[in-house]
């Protein structure tokens, strides 16, 4: 009973700590976005930001202040006679005043006092100035200040809406989130672009080796990766809860410096068990992608505006969120490309796989919509990926593509038949590392169906944004691993 009453207490009522100035005024300071969403004119307010822009006028200074809860400067009044003298563009500042509508009907702070928390030297190696804009290859140099930037800051809160949206997503239709290991003994899609793991501590290695094992194996008993996917783990929790997902970073040690591809990303992968076409694993992914982009475009409107208006492109939105997805098997595929060999650099046989300009010719060819191609030769694609009833020699599996990035998504019915399953395990060689793997289609087995999609390359879509190394805080890639 006490358990009970102490919880409604908590969960009841909202609690904070109340901080003081010495003057025994509160400190306590309103956001740029709440001010902005209640419009409390005449209220005494504190507001805390950096300095975007200033403005001296014959008898006041305006300043810009963002304290990046929104894309929206808030602007600050303050007489000259006021003015800190370390008050320049960059300083992070306190002002203390009332909210006023000025003549142009805009909200105003007129500040009574201005206070400079960390001044910013702009002279002394800063790299951005006021009212200039610069390339992304340009802000990339300073990973460590780009937060700062008026387009990065929107892609940071764009990214923690989606973020949201995903998980509201899943857990609105009966998803349980699991947490997936970083650290694995599998190479899950089994191209060897794994990045291996061990200690550093020479010591501690040999202190823990085996007899015949070698050092790479000593602290685990076996070679141990960063994960690739999370998909294998999710097929063993999918057996026992009906549906789950994951959405955590994933690694890939591929020699790529492409505007599509990063070491380290985020993947949203989920498996739903009872699962028996195509069909109902492509409705699930189709909802999921125009859900969270309804939500991202409704709660970022400003943000996702900002990002637009410097390229102007609107059209993956709407594709995304008015048009049903199209459908294309992998044959017609090949053979639309077969006809219009003239507009590409490599040419594509049957029985390989798509290069990046064949999928994006693909997606123009269908108006610009996303598309599935599906019915894959089984030869080209992962050991898990379930025979076609139809052609022993297709799996039943797709992958989506989408305008600016070519393939967005890849999933597949799972193989449950045992034997078959055993049979690609052995010819694979990876029977010995994935007997548990095999024995999930032993005990209580189900058909099942997953995907998984790379989170920033859905951002690269929805957005319009060329570089993936834009979409992501800290982006890792060959050669480069700052900070």
């Amino acid at each position: 009973m006490a358990l009970r009453v102490f919880l409604s207490r908590v969960t009841g009522n909202v609690f904070y700590k109340r901080s003081f100035c010495s003057e025994g005024k509160t400190n306590i300071h309103t956001r740029i976005v709440d001010i902005y969403n209640s419009e409390p004119v005449g209220s005494h307010l504190l507001v805390k930001g950096w300095v975007k822009a200033m403005r001296k006028m014959k008898e006041h200074v305006f300043l810009d202040v963002s304290d990046g809860s929104c894309s929206k400067k808030l602007q600050v009044l303050i007489s000259k006679s006021r003015q800190p003298k370390s008050l320049t563009y960059g300083a992070a500042v306190e002002a203390v005043g009332s909210l006023v509508t000025n003549t142009n009907g805009q909200l105003e702070l007129a500040a009574e006092n201005v206070t400079v928390i960390g001044p910013c030297i702009v002279i002394d190696g800063y790299p951005f100035a006021p009212r200039k804009s610069y390339s992304p290859d340009y802000i990339r140099q300073f990973l460590h200040l780009r937060p700062r930037t008026n387009a990065f800051g929107a892609l940071l809160r764009i990214r923690d809406a989606a973020s949201h949206a995903v998980n509201e997503h899943f857990r609105n239709n009966g998803y349980i989130h699991i947490h997936t290991p970083v650290l694995t003994s599998n190479d899950c899609e089994g191209a060897g672009d794994v990045f291996q793991v061990k200690p550093e501590n020479e010591k501690t290695v040999k202190d823990m080796m085996k007899d015949g094992m070698s050092m790479d194996e000593a602290y685990f008993d076996c070679n141990t990766y960063l994960s690739v996917s999370g998909q294998l783990h999710l097929e063993a929790a999918v057996r026992g809860l009906s549906k789950v997902y994951t959405f955590g970073p994933t690694f890939r040690a591929e020699n790529s410096r492409s505007r599509l591809h990063l070491a380290e990303f985020y993947m949203i992968e989920a498996e739903a068990a009872f699962i028996e076409s195509l069909e109902e694993l492509m409705n699930i992914m189709e909802n999921l992608i125009k859900n969270v982009t309804s939500q991202v475009m409704q709660k970022c409107a400003d943000d996702v505006e900002l990002l637009h208006s410097s390229d102007g492109n609107e059209g993956p939105v709407v594709s995304l969120l008015q048009k049903p997805f199209e459908v294309m098997t992998y044959e017609q595929a090949i053979d639309i490309l077969g006809r219009h060999s003239g507009n590409f650099v490599s040419q594509v046989k049957k029985g390989q796989g798509l290069g990046k300009e064949h999928e994006l010719y693909l997606v123009k060819y269908a108006g610009d919509c996303p598309i599935f191609i599906v019915d894959w030769p089984s030869d080209i694609k992962p050991f898990y990926m379930k025979q076609s009833l139809q052609d022993v020699s297709k799996v039943s599996a797709l992958d989506l593509l989408a305008p600016q990035v070519g393939e967005l998504c890849g999933g597949s019915l799972r193989e449950d038949n045992f034997s078959l399953l055993q049979d690609k395990l052995q010819k694979s060689g990876l029977y010995e590392a994935l007997g548990w793997y095999l024995e999930l289609r032993e005990y209580g087995n189900v058909p099942s169906a997953g995907f998984g999609m790379g989170f920033e390359r859905f951002l690269q879509v929805i957005l319009g944004i060329p570089n993936i190394k834009d979409t992501i805080p800290f982006p890792r890639w060959p050669h480069n691993c700052k900070l």
